[in-house]
């Protein structure tokens, strides 16, 4: 019997969420993401310390935020070795409101990547899904430079991604289901909430249907898992990026997985058709206190991790 990783498979792109070069020589995922909690979570581990040491060594003369996209350029690289697909590196959460320099760093993010010898079609830019990020992604796109637009909680954040041809989108799951248990307290159900009920299950779901009811070609990649029913609940969808904990969960079980989501039975449920103008985005996330929210923090937290991983940097210069 096939285990649940394999099974998983058979309907859907399998993604590390990781930066541990480990996990994916161990559950050979086709693509893996990256993000600035990752990379430093990676960073501290002693194994990977010679990789910032080099990095540094090799800029010395480089600027800060330089060397930060060297760095997640430098993972980057020794990711593509190993697996087969493509790899997301982070645009500076700091600029998330900043169209023009979003544009900026990702171009130089795709420099450095192509000066390294990996064609651009191996990489996929992650920008969060504001409105500034989603124009800077619309101007990259059309360059040729794929975007994963991440901290995304919302359809009208998914259309409005559709609408600039995005590559490719990472709606949140766990997180939406963080926020809806929290604003539950003691009222919450967690039986009632599992598997096709979880409301972050139901929200990607949601955007998946939108999407394959219209043939939009923005691939959906569903993201932040808090456990394997959730996981199971998305099998179909184009992408599931999962944790090193869920893909071991996953490898060592051999319960059965059957396909949940599906173009077919998503043109059966045609739904209504949100506007992505501007003002209609603004005021259907503000509209959304969970999306709003979550949004916010997520911005806040990769902020902190990428301020945390500035420092690491700052003291590998100065030792």
């Amino acid at each position: 019997m096939p285990n649940q990783l394999e099974s998983l498979r058979q309907y859907t792109t399998v993604v590390a969420d990781t930066g541990d070069f480990d996990v994916m020589r161990e559950h050979r995922p086709t693509d893996a993401t990256t993000n600035p909690s990752l990379i430093l979570k990676a960073v501290r581990k002693e194994r990977y310390r010679p990789l910032l040491d080099k990095v540094v060594k090799d800029h010395a003369g480089a600027h800060l935020a330089e060397l930060a996209d060297h760095l997640l350029v430098a993972f980057g690289q020794e990711i593509l070795r190993i697996i087969p697909g493509r790899v997301s590196t982070e645009v500076d959460a700091r600029l998330s409101f900043d169209t023009t320099k979003t544009i900026e760093r990702a171009r130089g993010i795709i420099g450095l990547y192509e000066a390294a010898g990996i064609e651009r079609e191996r990489v996929l830019i992650k920008i969060a899904s504001t409105w500034e990020g989603i124009q800077a992604a619309r101007v990259l796109q059309a360059e040729g430079i794929s975007c994963n637009l991440t901290l995304l909680f919302s359809l009208p954040q998914a259309v409005a991604c559709a609408d600039a041809n995005v590559k490719l989108i990472s709606p949140f799951v766990g997180r939406i289901y963080d926020w809806y248990k929290k604003s539950a307290a003691d009222k919450w159900d967690e039986q009632a909430n599992t598997g096709v009920n979880d409301p972050g299950v139901q929200s990607v779901t949601a955007i998946y249907n939108y999407f394959k009811a219209r043939s939009i070609k923005t691939e959906v990649m569903g993201a932040s898992f808090r456990n394997v029913g959730q996981i199971i609940a998305l099998a179909g969808c184009d992408l599931l990026t999962i944790s090193p904990e869920l893909l071991q969960t996953l490898s060592a079980s051999e319960a059965p997985i059957t396909r949940q989501l599906s173009p077919e039975s998503a043109k059966k449920n045609l739904s209504e058709t949100i506007p992505c103008d501007e003002v209609s985005f603004r005021y259907l996330l503000n509209d959304s206190a969970m999306a709003t929210e979550k949004l916010a923090e997520g911005i806040r937290v990769f902020v902190a991790d990428a301020v945390q991983l500035d420092q690491l940097l700052e003291q590998a210069k100065a030792g």
